[in-house]
Order: C-alpha cells, then sequence, then structure tokens
C-alpha cells in the first residue's frame, strides 16, 4: 500500500524554509513590524539588540522569520561563536557595515558649493553615502542655485539637498538660498566662508583659522598669514584633507547640516 503524508495542506500553501543567519556583530537587518533597521551589536538568549545609524538601541525576540536581511526574510540565531563586541564606526560615527555593498543610486541628490566641499563629505561620510545611495555633486557656486533647482525638477521620490557656505542672515548666499521655495528641496549652510574652516583648527596644527581682509580671496590670504603657499592652494588642500580623520576634525555647524541633508534626501 501507498503510503500518504497525514499534511494535505497544498504545497502551494506551506510556508517556505527561510536561511538561518547567525547574528553577528555588524549585520545589518530590519525588522519589519517597526521598520526598524541597523546593526546587532549583542544577542542573546532569545533576544537580540540592535543599533540604527543614530546610536539608538532596540531589542527584538529571536524568532522564526523574524527580520529581513537585504530585502529577504530570514530567521536570526544565536552566533556559536565567542561573545558580541560592539561594531566598529565610520568616520562619521555611524555603524560600520563590514562588506556591505554601495546601494543602486537615488534619484536623489545633494549638491555641495565646491569639489573641496564635495571631497570632505565623501571622506567622512562616503561609506554612509554608498550605503544609503546617495550622490554627492558639486556646483562651482551657488548664483545660478534656482535655476539649477528648477532644472533638477525635485520631488518626493527625488529629493535634492544643498548645502551651502556662508550660510548667514543678510549675507547673498542667505537671499540666494530663500529664492528656493520647493518643498521637495532643502537648502542648509554653514557659517565659514569656505570649507576650509569647517576643519576645526587643531587638527591642522594652527591656533585658529586667520582673519582675512574684505575683498581678498580667502584661501590666498589663508596661506599668506599662515606661511603656506598661496600659489597652489590645492596642494595646500589636499594637505588640510589629509589631517580629517573622522567627524572629530570637523566643526559641528556642518556636521549636522549634512547629517540633515542625508536624512532629508533618504526620507
Amino acid at each position: 500500500m501507498r503510503q500518504y503524508s497525514a499534511d494535505l495542506t497544498p504545497p502551494w500553501k506551506k510556508p517556505q524554509p527561510v536561511p538561518e543567519v547567525p547574528a553577528d556583530p555588524g549585520l545589518v537587518v530590519e525588522e519589519p513590524g517597526t521598520g526598524f533597521c541597523g546593526a546587532v551589536i549583542r544577542c542573546e538568549a532569545g533576544t537580540v539588540t540592535l543599533e540604527d545609524r543614530f546610536g539608538k538601541h532596540r531589542v527584538f525576540p529571536l524568532e522564526p522569520r523574524g527580520f529581513l536581511l537585504e530585502g529577504r526574510v530570514v530567521t536570526l540565531v544565536r552566533p556559536s561563536s565567542s561573545p558580541a563586541v560592539r561594531p566598529s564606526r565610520t568616520a562619521s560615527g555611524s555603524v560600520a557595515v563590514p562588506g556591505a555593498r554601495a546601494r543602486v543610486a537615488r534619484a536623489g541628490r545633494i549638491y555641495v558649493e565646491g569639489r573641496h566641499d564635495a571631497e570632505l563629505v565623501e571622506k567622512v561620510w562616503g561609506d554612509d553615502l554608498r550605503i544609503e545611495g546617495v550622490v554627492v555633486e558639486y556646483l562651482g557656486g551657488v548664483d545660478d542655485l534656482p535655476s539649477i533647482v528648477a532644472d533638477f525638477a525635485p520631488g518626493p521620490d527625488a529629493r535634492l539637498g544643498v548645502l551651502v557656505d556662508h550660510l548667514v542672515p543678510g549675507s547673498k548666499e542667505w537671499r540666494i538660498a530663500e529664492s528656493v521655495t520647493s518643498e521637495h528641496a532643502l537648502v542648509v549652510g554653514h557659517p565659514y566662508i569656505d570649507i576650509w574652516e569647517a576643519v576645526k583648527p587643531s587638527s591642522v596644527g594652527i591656533d585658529a583659522w586667520p582673519r582675512v581682509p574684505h575683498g581678498q580671496d580667502w584661501k590666498t590670504g589663508v596661506c599668506r598669514a599662515l606661511g603656506w603657499p598661496p600659489e597652489n592652494t590645492g596642494a595646500v588642500w589636499k594637505a588640510i584633507l589629509a589631517r580629517v580623520g573622522s567627524y572629530k576634525d570637523l566643526e559641528p555647524e556642518l556636521l549636522g547640516r549634512v547629517e540633515e541633508l542625508i536624512d532629508f534626501v533618504t526620507a
């Protein structure tokens, strides 16, 4: 006689098996019920603790089919290795994701004024931007910003963030930024005349950034005051950038604005 299974559930209605993945430190997963996405920092009997990019912690039960890994349902299991250790950090202070692949670029963008701005943002936030799929481009100035925003045509699925130098009340940059009215574009800035000033003086071995008289080229004036070669500001910038190792080398007025733009574009 043929032997029949007691389970008469049609195969297409049976839950498909999902992979079991060790909850190793640094593994980035999403809890679909809450949408919370973070890196594993601790795994104990029956629970796993995740930390998001802002340092917020959440504890979740280790339930079957309880998490998403790169968009796929998985079951997290307690790793058999040694106790978890806190994952390392990126240059921006976010939780590092070892081996993470860059996300396909979003339609949204972040614009900065110049090449030096773009290089500094890339050095400190590059890992975060690649994971989020955010491309940073530089404009070469903001005089034509309203028409640039109009040409970009930002929308709900293609937000535009703009970082402006010397954005202080009453300045030319302030008036230009005020003329951008799209709800899908965000213009923010720091108070410094040039992005060089956003690097802490102590990080480049000086007491303070010199004051340059109005009407003089700021970079040239700084180089002359500090005894740096004024005829090659590009080489000076490379030396400054080499002294930037992480967000700790930057002024908070810049840090907060870049984080704000990343949040806006990826919302």
